[in-house]
């Protein structure tokens, strides 16, 4: 449990840094980065598998660059479903969602470094 906490924290601060970086994006107040990065797991958890079973093919023929896609079109989907936090466009989730999934990786990969 506490592992996963420390996850949804990592994942709110990586939500939080987006704005100040992108112009497109918007984050109302920090509670709302929470609930963003709370849906966002959410959906990572149960839809991604879906999304990236069903283009497997894609995937194979474009050596795994469609999951760039995925992750940018379930950045852009919670945008649309957590009302104060907004992203203009689809290429401005493209490029956060890089951006997000880096910062997600760096910190989880220095809390891991610091347990050892």
């Amino acid at each position: 449990m506490t592992r996963w906490l420390i996850h949804w924290a990592i994942a709110t601060v990586a939500l939080m840094a987006l704005p100040y970086l992108f112009n497109g994006i918007t984050i109302n107040e920090p509670m709302t980065a929470l609930v963003a990065a709370l849906v966002l797991g959410l959906i990572n958890t149960f839809i991604r598998p879906i999304v990236s079973l069903l283009t497997l093919p894609l995937q194979i023929l474009s050596l795994g660059l469609v999951t760039l896609l995925i992750n940018a079109g379930l950045l852009f989907l919670v945008s649309s479903l957590v009302k104060g936090f907004h992203i203009d466009t689809f290429g401005t989730a493209f490029w956060a969602a890089i951006v997000y999934g880096l910062i997600n990786w760096a910190v989880s990969s220095m809390l891991a470094n610091d347990k050892k």
